[in-house]
């Protein structure tokens, strides 16, 4: 969706998620690190996570995202206020120089709405699972493991992504069974094995749903 928004040409597309993967390997140890510290030092924490978790899964499932077009949000009219960005891309280069004056190309803009993006998914997918296992050698390998597998299959799901209607959908009743494990855990104790069963149930559900329900026609 990014890369369509902007206008990616297909040979760029594998140099961005080189430098998006490297991006999200850092922030996220970034993110889990600190995560880890203060379910250490404060265990009510993960109340708060999965009450934020039951929050994000419930506005998935139940209100409309709408159109989103990453080319104008925030990120890049601030990127474009306080730096001098080109009008046009000049190859794989994220900067050049003209009259001796430092230029940001759009290319750099369009690794900006990368990198953030990625934040704004760590901040489901952290907590989620933080409610899985608290060891943070588990929890950021699975993010690296996640970040590389995805890294691969891109070319494949940009593909079919919009086959997979009911994907949305799946993932949001994820987030509410993880925050709602994370909430009731000093009186439920619910085993790992269970818990991942349960999560790779919803999302085959979800896959088998989007492939064999046929779509609406459009009127």
């Amino acid at each position: 969706m990014i890369f369509r928004a902007f206008a990616v040409d297909e040979r760029l597309q594998h140099r961005l998620l080189e430098w998006g993967v490297v991006g999200a390997l850092v922030m996220r140890g970034v993110m889990i690190a600190l995560g880890t510290e203060l379910i250490e030092h404060f265990s009510w924490v993960l109340y708060l996570l999965g009450a934020f978790l039951v929050y994000a899964g419930v506005r998935m499932l139940f209100f409309h995202k709408g159109d989103i077009h990453p080319e104008q949000s925030w990120m890049v009219r601030f990127a474009s206020r306080h730096l001098r960005v080109s009008h046009e891309y000049h190859g794989e280069h994220f900067f050049v120089r003209d009259a001796g004056r430092l230029f940001a190309t759009p290319l750099f803009l369009v690794l900006i709405v990368v990198e953030i993006t990625d934040v704004t998914l760590a901040v489901d997918s952290i907590p989620a699972v933080f409610g899985i296992t608290r060891d943070p050698f588990i929890v950021y390998t699975s993010n690296v493991l996640a970040i590389l597998g995805l890294r691969a299959l891109y070319f494949l799901l940009a593909g079919i992504i919009d086959r997979l209607r009911f994907l949305d959908e799946g993932l949001a009743i994820v987030l509410i069974l993880i925050g709602g494990k994370m909430i009731a855990e000093r009186w439920v104790h619910i085993p790992v094995t269970v818990s991942l069963g349960v999560v790779g149930g919803v999302l085959l559900i979800a896959l088998l749903a989007s492939l064999l329900i046929p779509a609406k026609k459009q009127t």
